[in-house]
């Protein structure tokens, strides 16, 4: 708390020093910021009689999926019968993800989206996979289109459905409660999936084990220069640029000070260190109700697609319930360190792919999405 306290303090004596100007000019950006956010997360009025409008507001609803760095890696083509979900290498994060694998579950998040938003529109969707002979591409390359067919179906709205605006990758600390043993099950059924499982840990001396792997994971990654260099990138250190560019971690999502990025650059430098993010990270564990982990049978991109599925459903069945959740991927980001993971896990063969806190707690402020028009082809 006294950090925050400082950072928040330094914050003000910057934008002191940048005068009357800099004060207005974070004052348009947070209306310019909460504009966006109303503007993204929400849902549609509803559609008829227009194909290619339902096509666009299904595309929407997928982009509002997570994806690693909030980079929105992904491009959508539209058909008459179909949406296709293609990989955007451009925006792939190479040193955090450096075989793409995040980059695909982000896909299969897309995909999932896609799949709840449809009954709403009278459509059923059904995702076809990459095929086998795309595994062999190297990272940045290759990886067909997930190709979502739509066919005419009754027109319902399902729980998840309604829950995908107030799905968010929350970025604080949790309540500690637990979770009720049908609360828990739901999320195990919503969770598992062709050839992907999710395993729910509970118990205190679980949870300590998984934070032990999460410190490490970040301790290497803070200590790696091109990690934090790409971190940096993507961080949007005050409303204006968030609505602005539409991607990246909004400074305020994580709890930090809203600063001109020059003051905010600053900040990162002096307040991002190695021991802040691992004590962080501790308080995030204990206050978590649970940790789930989600493994693949096999490593390789169609698995990866279909564990971003199934987190989806997990994610949006878990705010259908008021439970919040957010990513601590680092014990699985870290090839050097998944295979102890995995051995911890009893995991034999197959890959962990994602590792997530849930709990209860408050809501913390949203990430912002690009326009519709950026990410069509």
């Amino acid at each position: 708390m006294e950090r925050r306290r400082f950072i928040g303090a330094a914050a003000l004596a910057g934008l002191g020093v940048a005068g009357g100007a800099g004060y207005l000019s974070q004052v348009r950006g947070a209306a310019a910021y909460e504009a966006a956010a109303d503007s993204t997360w929400r849902h549609g009025e509803p559609l008829q009689g227009d194909a290619r409008a339902v096509l666009r507001e299904l595309v929407r609803y997928a982009t509002l999926a997570p994806s690693s760095h909030n980079t929105q890696c992904w491009k959508f083509a539209l058909a008459e019968r179909a949406v296709s979900i293609f990989p955007d290498y451009a925006r792939r994060c190479p040193v955090v993800d450096p075989d793409d694998h995040h980059l695909f579950v982000s896909l299969g998040c897309a995909a999932e989206n896609l799949v709840q938003a449809a009954p709403a529109m009278g459509l059923h969707c059904e995702p076809a996979l990459v095929t086998e002979a795309d595994e062999t591409a190297p990272a940045g390359e290759g990886g067909g289109p997930v190709l979502c067919a739509l066919a005419p179906a009754a027109s319902r709205r399902s729980a998840l459905f309604e829950a995908i605006p107030l799905r968010q990758s929350t970025r604080g600390e949790f309540d500690s409660r637990p979770l009720s043993n049908a609360e828990l099950r739901l999320l195990e059924a919503a969770g598992t999936g062709r050839g992907v499982r999710v395993r729910l840990l509970t118990a205190a001396p679980d949870l300590e084990r998984v934070l032990e792997f999460v410190v490490a994971g970040n301790t290497a990654q803070m200590r790696d220069p091109a990690f934090v260099r790409e971190l940096k990138a993507w961080i949007r250190f005050n409303g204006g640029d968030a609505a602005r560019l539409g991607d990246g971690l909004f400074a305020g999502a994580s709890g930090n000070p809203t600063v001109p990025a020059w003051l905010g650059s600053l900040l990162f430098d002096a307040f991002f260190t190695e021991q802040a993010e691992n004590d962080k990270y501790a308080r995030h564990v204990r206050s978590a109700a649970g940790i789930a982990v989600f493994v693949s049978e096999r490593d390789d991109r169609a698995h990866w697609i279909e564990a971003g599925r199934c987190f989806q459903r997990f994610a949006l069945q878990a705010s259908a319930l008021g439970v919040r959740s957010a990513h601590l991927n680092q014990p699985v980001e870290l090839a050097a360190l998944r295979p102890a993971f995995g051995a911890f896990l009893g995991i034999a063969y197959g890959r962990p792919d994602l590792v997530i806190r849930f709990g209860r707690g408050p809501a913390m402020p949203r990430s912002l999405r690009r326009p519709l028009d950026a990410v069509l082809t």
